[in-house]
C-alpha cells in the first residue's frame, strides 16, 4: 500500500510539495512500445489540434440565429473580394505549423480553402500531418458542399459532403480504402466551422458583451456540438503584411505592418475555451487557446519559411522543440508499485470542474473530489452468450463510419480470433491479446479507422482501441471507447482504451497488453473523438493527489 501526494508538475520524479500538476499545453496519449512492454506513447494531439483549429476558424451557427440575418448576409457577401491570409501556428514560442485560408468568388457563390500543415515532436519522434478543407457556398453564403482531407503517415482520411434536398447533408467517408455513405438530417441550412466568422461578422455587427449560441459540425469528428460565443471587445491588432529577406539574419523579416480593427470572440464548447480575433471581413487575425497554441496572421514568406525551418531543427544543436506528449503528462511525486498492475487506487482530482465527465460508474466511484478505482474483475459474470442481443445493445454493437464492425474482413478476423467460442470473457481476452500482439506501437496524427488499422497494423492507443471495438462488435460483444489518464513510468498520460460489457463495463487495454486494465486507468469520458476533445480542458489545470495505491 502506498500513501502520499503527487509532486510538482511537469518534470517527473519526486516533487517537494507532494502535489502533482500537469504541465504542458495539449492533449496527449501513450503507447506501450519497446521498453519492457511498459513504455508508452500516444497521439490524441491530432484530435486536439484539429479540434482547436476547427474551433478557432469558428462554428456552425444555429439556424434560428441566422434566419434574421439572411438579407444582410446576401447584401454583405456582394462586397466580399478574393483574399488569402497566411498564418504561423505556434506552441509557446516554437513554430509547429503553417496555415493558409483563401476565399474566392465563383459565378454562383464562393469557395473557401483552408490548408494546415503540422510538424510536431512526440516522445522524441517527428510526426507530421496535413489537413485541407474546401467549402463551396452559394451567393448567400449557404453551404453547397465541402471536402475535408487529413493526410498522415497512416494514409488519407477523407470526408465529402453535399447539401441535398429536404435539408439533408449527404456524406461520403473514405478511410483506408473503405468508403461509407451516410445522410445527416440538418433541419435547415448548415455551416462548417470555416464559414461561421463570415456569418457572425457580415450578418450583423457583433455586440460586445453579447453571447450567441451555435451548433458545430466538424468533419474531422463527424459530429455536431453546441457552442457558445461571447463577444469580449473591439481590439486593434497589428500584423506583418509583407516581408523582406535579411541576409545578415538569414531569414525573412517583416517589411511593413497592417493595422486592423477586430472583434475579440471567446467560444466555449465542452468546457474548452478558445479566443479569436476577427477582422471586418470575418477572417481570423489571431487565435489562442489556454494550452499555449496560437495562430497568427503574417506575411506568406514568414509563415512558410517558419514551417520549412522545422526541417532543419533536428540538425541544429541546442534547439529545443516542445514535446507534445511529455509536455502534457502529469508527474507523480510518490512511488507507485512498479512491475505489477494496480488493483486499487484512490486519487483526488483538483483544480478543475468535473461536471460532465463520466467519472462515476462500473469500477469507478467518485466521492466529492476523490476517485476510487478498482482493477481486475469484480466477480460479476455476463448473463449472455455471444452474440449479444442487438435489440438490447444496439448502440454498443453498431457499425459506424470509423468503427466498421460490419466490414467483411473485420468480421472474418473477429470470427478467426474468437475460434468458435461464445463466452464473452474468453473472446474479450482473445481479442485484447491479438490486437496487442498484432499492432506495432507508433505515434501518428490521424483520424483512426478500424479498416485502415487492420490493413496497416500500426498506430497508438486510438488505433488499438478503434480496431478492438470494431472486432468486438463484429463478434457480438458490446464494446465502447473510453479515454482519460493512465499511469506509466511515474507519470500520468492521456490515453484511450476499450470497455466491454461482461456483466458490467470492464476496461481492456490492448495497447498496454492488459486484460482487464488495471486501476491506474482513470476514465473521464466514454465515446468517440468528439467526446475525447473534452479532455482538453484538463490540460495544464488538473492536479492529482495520490491517496492510496495497492498492487495486485
Amino acid at each position: 500500500m502506498v500513501n502520499g501526494r503527487t509532486g510538482g508538475g511537469g518534470s517527473g520524479g519526486s516533487g517537494g510539495s507532494g502535489r502533482s500538476r500537469r504541465s504542458g499545453r495539449e492533449r496527449s496519449t501513450i503507447d506501450e512500445s519497446f521498453l519492457k512492454r511498459r513504455a508508452t506513447r500516444r497521439r490524441a494531439f491530432a484530435i486536439t489540434v484539429i479540434a482547436v483549429w476547427a474551433g478557432v476558424l469558428a462554428w456552425h451557427v444555429k439556424r434560428e440565429y441566422f434566419r434574421p440575418f439572411s438579407v444582410r448576409l446576401a447584401e454583405a457577401s456582394a462586397d466580399l473580394s478574393p483574399a488569402t491570409s497566411y498564418y504561423t501556428i505556434r506552441l509557446g514560442d516554437s513554430p509547429i505549423g503553417y496555415a493558409a485560408s483563401r476565399i474566392d468568388t465563383t459565378s454562383d457563390g464562393f469557395i473557401l480553402d483552408d490548408d494546415m500543415r503540422l510538424r510536431v515532436t512526440a516522445l522524441g519522434h517527428d510526426v507530421r500531418a496535413t489537413a485541407r478543407t474546401t467549402v463551396r457556398l452559394d451567393d448567400r453564403l449557404n453551404l453547397k458542399g465541402f471536402v475535408f482531407t487529413l493526410q498522415s503517415d497512416l494514409g488519407e482520411f477523407r470526408v465529402e459532403g453535399t447539401m441535398g434536398a429536404d435539408s439533408v447533408l449527404d456524406l461520403t467517408i473514405v478511410a483506408g480504402g473503405d468508403e461509407q455513405r451516410m445522410a445527416m438530417p440538418t433541419g435547415g441550412p448548415i455551416l462548417l466551422p470555416q464559414v461561421m466568422p463570415l456569418h457572425l461578422v457580415l450578418g450583423g455587427e457583433p455586440k460586445p458583451g453579447a453571447s450567441y449560441a451555435f451548433e458545430v459540425f466538424d468533419p474531422s469528428t463527424l459530429d455536431r456540438r453546441r457552442v457558445t460565443a461571447e463577444v469580449i471587445e473591439r481590439a486593434t491588432l497589428i500584423y506583418p503584411d509583407s516581408a523582406d529577406y535579411d541576409k545578415d539574419a538569414g531569414k525573412w523579416v517583416p517589411l511593413r505592418y497592417d493595422t486592423v480593427e477586430t472583434w475579440h470572440i471567446r467560444q466555449r464548447f465542452g468546457g474548452v475555451e478558445i479566443d479569436s480575433w476577427l477582422d471586418p471581413d470575418g477572417q481570423i487575425v489571431r487565435a489562442s487557446s489556454p494550452l499555449g497554441y496560437t495562430i497568427e496572421r503574417t506575411a506568406f514568406e514568414i509563415a512558410w519559411n517558419d514551417y520549412r525551418a522545422l526541417d532543419r531543427v533536428d540538425r541544429q544543436a541546442g534547439v529545443s522543440v516542445p514535446d507534445i506528449i511529455e509536455g502534457t503528462a502529469i508527474s507523480v511525486g510518490v512511488e507507485l508499485p512498479r512491475g505489477a498492475q494496480l488493483r486499487r487506487l484512490a486519487v483526488r482530482l483538483l483544480n478543475v470542474d468535473l461536471a460532465g465527465f463520466d467519472l462515476h460508474g462500473a469500477r469507478q466511484q467518485l466521492r466529492g473530489d476523490t476517485l476510487f478505482v478498482e482493477g481486475g474483475m469484480s466477480g460479476t459474470k455476463p448473463d449472455y452468450q455471444l452474440p449479444a442481443d442487438p435489440s438490447e445493445w444496439e448502440r454498443a454493437l453498431a457499425s459506424t463510419p470509423l468503427v466498421q464492425s460490419d466490414d467483411a474482413e473485420i468480421k472474418r478476423r473477429a470470427n478467426e480470433i474468437a475460434s468458435g467460442s461464445n463466452d464473452p470473457v474468453i473472446v474479450a481476452e482473445r481479442l485484447a491479446n491479438w490486437v496487442y500482439r498484432s499492432l506495432d506501437k507508433e505515434i501518428t496524427l490521424s483520424v483512426p479507422s478500424a479498416v485502415q488499422v487492420l490493413k496497416l497494423r500500426r498506430g497508438d492507443c486510438n488505433e488499438h482501441t478503434v480496431l478492438y471495438v470494431a472486432l468486438a462488435r463484429a463478434a457480438g460483444l458490446p464494446a465502447r471507447t473510453a479515454a482519460g489518464l493512465v499511469h506509466v513510468r511515474g507519470r500520468f498520460y492521456f490515453h484511450a482504451w476499450p470497455e466491454v460489457w461482461l456483466g458490467e463495463w470492464v476496461p481492456v487495454d490492448p495497447t498496454l497488453g492488459q486484460f482487464p486494465a488495471d486501476a491506474s486507468h482513470l476514465r473521464f469520458v466514454t465515446g468517440g473523438l468528439a467526446r475525447q476533445v473534452e479532455l482538453v480542458r484538463l490540460i495544464g489545470l488538473l492536479e492529482l493527489d495520490i491517496l492510496a495505491a495497492e498492487e495486485s
